[in-house]
């Protein structure tokens, strides 16, 4: 009867294991992605964009010295970044696909908050894909359980 329950908890180690590296390959992804659209495809980002940015950036080296260090608590560094720009990716998406009325819109200098600069498969916007960046990391940071010593 335990060896079902020992298989379990086999299962549930190896992918907390896994999930640090999750979370740091899609903030380097996300990161390199930010970089390719503005710098390679000249795409300017706007002032939302710009604040994702600032969430975005420093997880890679949180959650990366987080694993280099073995430090279990680095979730905890990480998670206001990840929250951050979760929050933020939320209120762009709403402001993007017109939930939020147009008065209310931040984005009053450069580029629109609002406007389309690039639809992948007709439906896949840069402010989704950062929400869906932040909600995978985030989502990683908050499974991954920290074990004590």
């Amino acid at each position: 009867m335990n060896k079902p329950v020992t298989q379990e908890v086999a299962r549930k180690s190896r992918i907390d294991s896994v999930l640090p590296y999750l979370a740091w390959t899609i903030a380097l992804v996300a990161t390199a992605g930010s970089l390719f659209f503005s710098n390679v495809m000249e795409l300017p980002p706007c002032d939302l964009c710009w604040y994702q940015r600032i969430a975005l950036f420093p997880l890679v080296f949180v959650i990366g010295t987080g694993i280099i260090l073995r430090d279990k608590r680095f979730k905890f560094y990480a998670l206001p970044f990840s929250i951050t720009g979760l929050a933020i990716a939320i209120y762009h998406n709403l402001l993007y696909y017109k939930f939020i009325p147009q008065p209310i819109i931040p984005c009053s200098a450069g580029v629109s908050c609002t406007e389309v600069q690039l639809e992948l498969f007709g439906f896949i916007t840069i402010p989704l894909m950062s929400l869906a960046a932040f909600v995978l990391v985030t989502a990683c940071l908050l499974i991954y359980k920290t074990k004590e010593k």
